[in-house]
């Protein structure tokens, strides 16, 4: 709706609600009121036209209207009223009355955050965090966000929060971290909630609690919180802050896997592929197994790989099996890298390569911490077996290969 009409609408309900009450009857009568209000607007004072629009904008007059809103806030936001800078923002974030443009959005909610409007500057960092319509910079977002927290908004404070935990934008510091989650997480903000579980299961700069940790993953759980949903999941599975049980960690991963959270989807394929929790299900179990391994979820990659081998839930397939196997290699996997070592000397599905063998058996050998471990042992029993077959030059090359080789994070 273009402004010419909207003026022409506003003129007609000027019109229709004709002033002749006395003052006192004005004071009383919203009807009244509004009417001055129009006629405010029409004569171009700024704050009564945003005013009207916020009114529109807000459905206070009726059905609510964007298009209205827009048309009434527009003068008054080019104007400099900070009022109509803060809600003109607000619809081009959101894309109500105007076409959705994250830039427009930052350009006039600058002015109301420079001037004290807590959610514009809460709107402002998040822009900045995502890098929506602005050069995504945490140190802009963290600046922002910190003036909301500081007066308890709990978004801001769950963000300024995550960002001490990654040293995003400030440096990392775990206490800040845990101060502002904790802050954000007693309000309810349920990703705090989220962030302080896990900071709680590893132990991630606080003493290392589970009963801690499924507090707070429960809470945030309950209002749908995927990563809080996949983590309460994983400890019913193991058991760890609550009473083990299957039935539990299948019913909390799948609202989980549902909303595509990766960790939850591999648990759940593995549930099915186990029968735990679950009745057992092949084809269900490489389902789930997929999408996680799609997401780069290596634990899924190398299932998903498993049952190409054996032809369980899908169709057996060694090239299938080798393309999951190496994409949880490439990321470093060490029992991927030494089944694909082995697939390569046995020649499964590529054609049988020694030196390439050798390569990732040494990678998988490497990459074991724990020296006792049996996986330690067989991928360094197989690539003495591989050895027999290799001459100096092609174990030099092998190694060399080895040593100039690099990790490859998930697309």
């Amino acid at each position: 709706m273009n402004f010419r009409l909207t003026l022409f609408l506003a003129a007609v309900l000027l019109w229709i609600h004709p002033i002749h009450a006395s003052a006192q009857q004005k004071k009383e009568d919203p009807s009244v009121q509004f009417d001055a209000l129009i006629k405010a607007a029409l004569q171009g004072d700024a704050k009564a036209q945003a005013d009207l629009g916020s009114l529109f904008l807000e459905g206070k007059v009726g059905p609510q209207d964007y298009d209205v809103a827009a048309a009434w806030l527009r003068p008054p936001a080019e104007r400099g009223d900070p009022v109509a800078q803060f809600f003109f923002g607000w619809m081009h974030l959101r894309g109500n009355g105007v076409p959705q443009d994250y830039r427009e959005a930052a350009k006039w909610l600058q002015k109301p955050a420079e001037q004290g409007n807590v959610i514009a500057q809460l709107y402002l960092g998040e822009l900045y965090h995502r890098g929506d319509g602005v050069t995504q910079d945490y140190a802009e977002a963290a600046k922002w966000l910190r003036k909301p927290a500081e007066q308890g908004h709990p978004v801001a404070q769950s963000y300024l929060g995550s960002m001490y935990l990654n040293g995003n934008g400030v440096a990392q510091d775990k206490a800040e971290a845990e101060k502002w989650l904790l802050k954000a997480a007693k309000q309810g903000e349920s990703l705090a909630q989220a962030n302080l579980g896990s900071m709680y299961f590893h132990g991630n700069g606080v003493p290392q609690n589970f009963e801690e940790a499924a507090k707070w993953s429960l809470l945030a759980a309950k209002q749908g919180t995927a990563i809080a949903q996949a983590n309460l999941g994983a400890m019913y599975l193991q058991g760890k802050g609550v009473a083990q049980d299957d039935a539990q960690a299948a019913e909390w991963s799948r609202k989980a896997a549902e909303q595509g959270d990766s960790l939850a989807q591999a648990n759940l394929g593995a549930m099915y592929l186990e029968g735990r929790g679950v009745s057992q299900d092949f084809a269900e179990a490489a389902k789930w197994s997929r999408k996680a391994a799609e997401q780069g979820n290596t634990a899924a990659q190398m299932s998903l790989g498993s049952m190409y081998i054996q032809g369980m839930g899908v169709p057996r397939d060694f090239s299938e099996a080798v393309k999951w196997f190496r994409m949880a290699a490439l990321q470093g996997d060490a029992i991927a890298q030494s089944m694909l070592g082995s697939i390569y000397f046995e020649g499964l599905g590529v054609s049988k390569n020694t030196t390439e063998a050798y390569m990732w058996l040494t990678l998988s050998v490497n990459g074991w911490t724990d020296k006792q471990s049996p996986f330690f042992q067989q991928a360094k029993d197989m690539r003495d077996t591989v050895a027999k077959e290799m001459n100096a030059q092609q174990i030099a090359e092998a190694e060399r290969l080895a040593k100039e080789w690099k990790p490859k994070r998930a697309q």
